[in-house]
């Protein structure tokens, strides 16, 4: 989300049931738990104030709804801001109307004063973290169903998770570190991409790593150019109507997904602009069907089958 917008989201069925009473409810679902993404003793966090620290909330389906799979939700705002509305609470509620749990990411953007490498990092703590807490059995989750999900510069944020991970550091102190961080599938919804090719988002780049930042670091964070085979299977959606981030950058990276063999499918729609979200009034009919449309494509995947483990699993993360 570039700018906030009071715009979109409509669906049918149960999803639209759904979607008109989060949209009328509004903030945090009932029953969401919040922790501190972070050890209070973390360094660049000492002088931030409790406002500004990265959080994750976790927002739970019902015990005998539950499937399993897990997603780190993460809001736009070009890098800014969060959009924690419409690109987080109510993707939660949808999610969990899906037997998926939802763990809405509070990372840290320019808005409180921090630039690369800090949302990276709490993108790749977040997936950790929700790694960890499912192998102990503290949530309903399988440790290898963890799905990572974004809007606009959200979006780059989650295809930079999904493109930049480790398979775990046997020797890292922290004992997140020794997890991997890699989501097992992502999900992009109208997402910045690249910041090298002329229909970047200026915006997003600039909050993320200033006005004039080095040639290689611009490279390393177009994302579409640091996909490989082991890149994550990826759905993604934009409009052509979209001017802020244009529907290249999900083409883009639907085209890298494609010569590397990752599994990928993509839906360009003609109308709805940008940062509707989960948001029921003012997108066309056939925008509004995207929340339809990633269902089916993690119902097609299997995420949407099955229970999750009854105790810890015994093999290594």
């Amino acid at each position: 989300m570039i700018k906030p917008h009071l715009i979109v989201m409509a669906a049918t069925g149960a999803v639209l049931v759904l979607s008109f009473a989060a949209a009328a409810r509004g903030g945090m679902p009932a029953g969401a738990k919040t922790q501190l993404l972070w050890p209070p003793d973390t360094p660049d966090l000492k002088d931030a104030k409790d406002k500004d620290k990265p959080t994750l909330t976790a927002c739970l389906p019902p015990k005998a709804k539950a499937n399993g799979t897990a997603i780190v939700i993460c809001p736009g705002g070009g890098y800014g801001f969060l959009a924690m509305d419409h690109e987080g609470w109510k993707v939660a509620e949808w999610l969990n109307s899906l037997g998926v749990a939802g763990f809405v990411l509070k990372y840290r953007h320019r808005g409180n004063g921090f630039g690369h490498p800090a949302p990276l990092r709490d993108a790749q703590r977040a997936i950790a973290t929700v790694r960890k807490g499912a192998a102990e059995g503290r949530w309903p989750v399988a440790p290898n169903r963890i799905g990572i999900l974004g809007f606009s510069a959200g979006g780059h944020l989650a295809s930079t998770a999904g493109t930049h991970f480790h398979k775990g550091k046997p020797d890292a102190k922290d004992p997140l570190d020794r997890l991997s961080c890699r989501p097992d599938f992502m999900v992009l919804v109208y997402p910045v991409v690249s910041f090298i090719e002329p229909f970047s988002h200026r915006g997003s780049m600039v909050n993320l790593i200033g006005g004039k930042p080095d040639k290689k670091l611009i490279e390393h964070l177009s994302n579409e150019r640091q996909v490989t085979p082991q890149t994550p299977p990826t759905f993604l959606i934009s409009t052509d109507a979209d001017r802020g981030v244009p529907a290249e950058n999900s083409i883009a990276f639907f085209l890298a997904l494609r010569k590397a063999k990752v599994p990928a499918e993509m839906h360009i729609y003609e109308h709805g602009g940008h940062g509707f979200g989960m948001n029921v009034r003012g997108v066309p009919p056939a925008t509004a069907t995207w929340i339809a449309r990633c269902a089916d494509w993690m119902r097609g995947r299997k995420l949407l089958d099955g229970k999750p483990p009854k105790r810890p699993p015994a093999a290594r993360l």
